[in-house]
């Protein structure tokens, strides 16, 4: 059972630390390969590049209240979400269909205990 996950190529867990400006201000955001990948198909959905989505989600997090002490957790959590929502049809495999495009407040009620 383990060898699909132990003999993956092992680039995908590899980390890289990238350097980006949020409201002028220059942070680091440490992530594995898997990750960055993910996350640059996610903002290439809705013609962003990776900085430009997590200023985005960054900025959104704060609009909405949320606690941001870790936030390279919260970038491997939207990661995997979003992977999973694929795989439950609620964000179409179709990389042209935008994020911004669908229905979120409808993906959320439906995801609600889905993860309890």
């Amino acid at each position: 059972m383990c060898k699909l996950f132990i003999s993956a190529d092992p680039q995908l867990w590899e980390s890289t630390t990238r350097s980006l400006r949020i409201d002028g201000m220059v942070t680091s955001v440490r992530l594995e390969a898997f990750f960055w990948t993910v996350l640059e198909e996610i903002a290439g959905r809705d013609g962003m590049n990776v900085v430009q989505l997590i200023t985005r989600l960054h900025h959104e997090s704060i609009d909405a209240g949320h606690d941001l002490g870790n936030f390279t957790s919260f970038l491997r959590v939207c990661c995997g979400r979003y992977l999973a929502l694929q795989l439950t049809g609620d964000v179409p495999a179709d990389k042209r269909v935008g994020i911004s495009s669908l229905d979120a407040d409808g993906i959320l009620e439906g995801e609600r205990g889905r993860w309890h």
